[in-house]
C-alpha cells in the first residue's frame, strides 16, 4: 500500500509539471504573437486647394391654389417663364431639369384650434435643377434667381452646391504624397537612434477630408463639402516601415 501511494504522488507531482511547462509553452507563444513587430508606425498627410469645375443649383416653384389641378396648371405655365430666364442668364436649356412635382393638402382650421376634414388649399412644389461648368455662373445665379418673385413666379432657393470631378485622379496622387511624408517623419523619428526606414509593411488609407480651403475641420467619417468654390483635399496614410 505504501509503495502504491509513493507512485501515486511521483505521478501526480509529474502531471502537474506537464500541464505547467503546456502552461508556459501557451502563454509564452501568446505574449509573442502580441508583441509588435520590428516596426515603426508612422502617420502622413497631403493636401491640395483645388477649384470646383461643375455646379448645381436647385429650387422649387411654388404655388397654393385651391385645387391640385389649379396648382399643377399654375406651375405649368409658369414653367416656359422660368426656363427663359435660365437661358437668358447662359444656360444651356439641355443643363435645365424640371423634376417631378409633389404636393399636399392644407386643411381648414375649426373654431376650437383643430384641424377639420374639409380642404383649405392645394400646396405644390415643382423642383428644377440647373447645371453647369462655369461654377461663377451658378454663383451668380444663386444671388439673382429671386429676381422671378418680380414675374410673380413664387420660388424657394436652396445653397449651390459645388464639385470638383477629378477627386478619384488627386486622391491617388495625394495618397501618394501622404506616403512620401510618412517616411520622411519616420526617417526623422528614427535619425536619433541611428537606425534607417526599411521596405512598408503595411498601409492604411484614412478618410480623406474635403473642405474649404481654410477650414480646419475633420471627421472620423471624412467631410465633402459642397458649399465652396475653392476646396482643400486633405488624404491621410498609416504606414508601417520595417526598421533597419
Amino acid at each position: 500500500m505504501k509503495e502504491f501511494l509513493e507512485k501515486l504522488e511521483k505521478f501526480q507531482i509529474l502531471a502537474l509539471a506537464l500541464v505547467l511547462a503546456l502552461g508556459l509553452v501557451i502563454a509564452t507563444k501568446i505574449v509573442s504573437s502580441a508583441l509588435p513587430s520590428d516596426g515603426i508606425v508612422v502617420t502622413g498627410s497631403a493636401s491640395k486647394i483645388v477649384q470646383s469645375d461643375n455646379g448645381v443649383l436647385t429650387f422649387d416653384i411654388m404655388t397654393k391654389q385651391k385645387t391640385r389641378k389649379i396648382a399643377y396648371d399654375v406651375v405649368q405655365k409658369q414653367i416656359p417663364t422660368v426656363k427663359a430666364y435660365l437661358v437668358s442668364k447662359g444656360i444651356d436649356e439641355k443643363n435645365i431639369e424640371i423634376k417631378t412635382a409633389h404636393g399636399y393638402n392644407s386643411y381648414k382650421m375649426l373654431p376650437n384650434g383643430n384641424s377639420s376634414n374639409e380642404v383649405d388649399y392645394y400646396n405644390l412644389y415643382q423642383p428644377v435643377s440647373v447645371k453647369s461648368d462655369d461654377v461663377q455662373k451658378i454663383k451668380e445665379l444663386s444671388l439673382d434667381i429671386t429676381n422671378l418673385m418680380n414675374k410673380g413666379i413664387d420660388i424657394d432657393v436652396n445653397a449651390p452646391e459645388y464639385y470638383y470631378s477629378k477627386i478619384s485622379d488627386l486622391k491617388v496622387e495625394l495618397l501618394k504624397d501622404a506616403t512620401k511624408d510618412a517616411k520622411q517623419r519616420a526617417s526623422a523619428m528614427l535619425k536619433a537612434t541611428r537606425n534607417r526606414t526599411g521596405k512598408i509593411q503595411s498601409v492604411k488609407m484614412g478618410v480623406f477630408q474635403i473642405t474649404a480651403a481654410n477650414s480646419t475641420d475633420v471627421s472620423d467619417g471624412g467631410i465633402y463639402d459642397t458649399g465652396s468654390i475653392e476646396k482643400k483635399v486633405t488624404a491621410v496614410a498609416n504606414v508601417v516601415f520595417k526598421i533597419k
